[in-house]
């Protein structure tokens, strides 16, 4: 199916899978479906899926272990689904590396606009960013981070593995070094509408961005805290030619 995205569905649960498979594919998906995290492989190993709908409550290996593996070797986005609902799985779903979180039950029509949404997040800048030059590369604190391929290597030339978010997320920070941003800003500017008061994914985005950048994560040189402010990315960084974040 040439030019639809495909569509990783893991659940245990068989009804849940035929419902949301037929309702993606009238909704012009490519869809796979698995039980489990063998599943789960099996699919990612024949081939290209763009996105990852995956449930937590899985036999054998659970959602978060296998969000959490599946970050560590792939940067394809994660929606995951849990029957409990509560905030602590949708915290710890974050930090695991998932890009968005969608308690049951819900309506399909609910799970398409996250698809929809964490796919256009992934793959496009907020119309603010746009008229910067997408093929820009930055580089900071001898951290390099290459526009068009959107990988980024550390000071002694590994690459750094991003997910989508926390390549969209960085990038905002790039080209807006020293300056605070706080969390309703960093909300908006990554995802184009305004945020929650009670929604703190974004600390648990920018908590997972730390993890790649810094030696210390609790005790961060480069994304710092300012109490009661947001946060402010601590560099001077060059962007192509120009040298940004000079005071």
């Amino acid at each position: 199916m040439p030019g639809k995205d495909h569509i990783l569905v893991v659940d245990d649960d068989p009804d849940i899978r035929r419902q949301l498979s037929g309702y993606l594919e009238k909704n012009g998906f490519k869809v796979s479906v698995a039980g489990d995290g063998r599943g789960l492989r099996a699919v990612l190993d024949k081939g290209r899926v763009d996105l990852v709908v995956l449930d937590l409550m899985l036999p054998g290996e659970d959602g978060l272990i296998l969000c959490r593996n599946l970050r560590a070797r792939s940067d394809v986005p994660v929606v995951i689904l849990s029957a409990r609902g509560e905030q602590m799985d949708r915290i710890i779903g974050l930090e695991m590396g998932a890009d968005d979180y969608l308690p049951k039950p819900f309506h399909p029509r609910e799970l398409l606009a996250r698809v929809k949404s964490v796919l256009r997040r992934v793959r496009s800048f907020p119309n603010h960013l746009m008229s910067e030059e997408e093929t820009a590369s930055y580089r900071f604190s001898d951290w390099h981070l290459e526009g068009v391929s959107r990988k980024l290597y550390s000071p002694d030339g590994k690459q750094v593995p991003l997910s989508g978010s926390e390549f969209i997320l960085l990038r905002i920070f790039l080209n807006h070094p020293n300056r605070v941003l706080s969390r309703e800003q960093l909300v908006e500017m990554s995802r184009g509408r305004e945020t929650d008061p009670f929604d703190r994914s974004i600390d648990m985005q920018v908590s997972r961005l730390r993890r790649r950048l810094e030696d210390d994560p609790k005790n961060p040189l480069l994304i710092k805290t300012v109490r009661s402010a947001g946060y402010v990315f601590c560099a001077r960084v060059q962007k192509g030619g120009t040298l940004l974040g000079v005071e």
